[in-house]
């Protein structure tokens, strides 16, 4: 078999040709080549040129000038959730670039003639957080429980930062006598949800409906006959941010139940 070995390769006419010489190719028009065979990398700079790809889980993606490889996990989508009962500091994860924030306000006390508290706001905001590191949180206490004719504690407001917050709702008997208490109201957030009104006294007798306000993530206590701190003894079982349930026959109401601060962190 011959071997033909050729160091330089010209087109004599100089035009539209292309000269191949210590392997690179210079040509005076557009090269066309078709069926091409690469047997090892391909390296430039040129916008068609595809980079290096730097591992796995990569997507190719470009900026309208040039292409890059992006990592999947760092392009978007949820990633994890907190969440605070009480006050704490919201740490930003590694990689997040966006939170989706719901703050609840705590709920206010129930009274001891079947008055009952009304339950605290929402406040919900999406923050984009590439320049932010970390964000103070605070959750409200609840308003506490009173006997007959009392004026039920109001719940405190809870708040991320100073991008939104919730106030607490409004303890039983106290806007009004035998009235119940009124619910709070988010501010700040893409949405600001008022939270439920608690219900008011009937007639001496039949007594009302002892429930409470409800907030944006549930309901409030279980309530029992008038003759019965039922409610009260179960206070703890409520959603985050309820108004507390009233009592019958001068029996102490319901606490509140505290807020609480939810942040689901995405990666874009």
């Amino acid at each position: 078999m011959s071997i033909l070995k050729i160091n330089h390769v010209k087109d004599l006419s100089g035009i539209g040709g292309f000269q191949l010489e210590a392997a690179n190719i210079t040509t005076n028009g557009t090269l066309r080549v078709t069926d091409l065979a690469i047997n090892g990398q391909v390296n430039g700079t040129a916008s068609s040129i595809i980079p290096a790809l730097p591992g796995s889980n990569y997507y190719l993606t470009t900026n309208g000038s040039s292409l890059s490889w992006q990592e999947v996990s760092s392009s978007g989508g949820f990633k994890s959730m907190q969440v605070w009962t009480g006050n704490g500091t919201w740490s930003k994860p590694q990689g997040i670039r966006s939170i989706l924030v719901k703050v609840v306000g705590a709920g206010g006390g129930g009274s001891g003639e079947c008055e009952s508290g009304g339950a605290g706001g929402m406040s919900e905001r999406v923050i984009d957080v590439t320049n932010t590191s970390s964000v103070s949180v605070s959750v409200g206490n609840p308003g506490g429980g009173t006997g007959y004719s009392g004026c039920g504690g109001n719940g405190n407001t809870s708040s991320f930062g100073s991008y939104c917050s919730a106030s607490g709702g409004y303890g039983a008997n106290c806007r009004q006598q035998h009235a119940g208490g009124i619910g709070g109201n988010g501010s700040g957030g893409n949405l600001n949800v008022y939270g439920g009104g608690g219900n008011g006294h009937g007639s001496y007798w039949s007594f009302g409906n002892h429930t409470a306000g409800a907030s944006f993530i549930g309901g409030t206590q279980p309530s029992s006959h008038q003759q019965n701190n039922y409610a009260h003894r179960h206070q703890s079982h409520a959603a985050w941010g309820a108004g507390g349930n009233g009592a019958g026959y001068s029996n102490r109401g319901a606490r509140g139940r505290e807020g609480v601060v939810i942040v689901q962190e995405f990666f874009g």
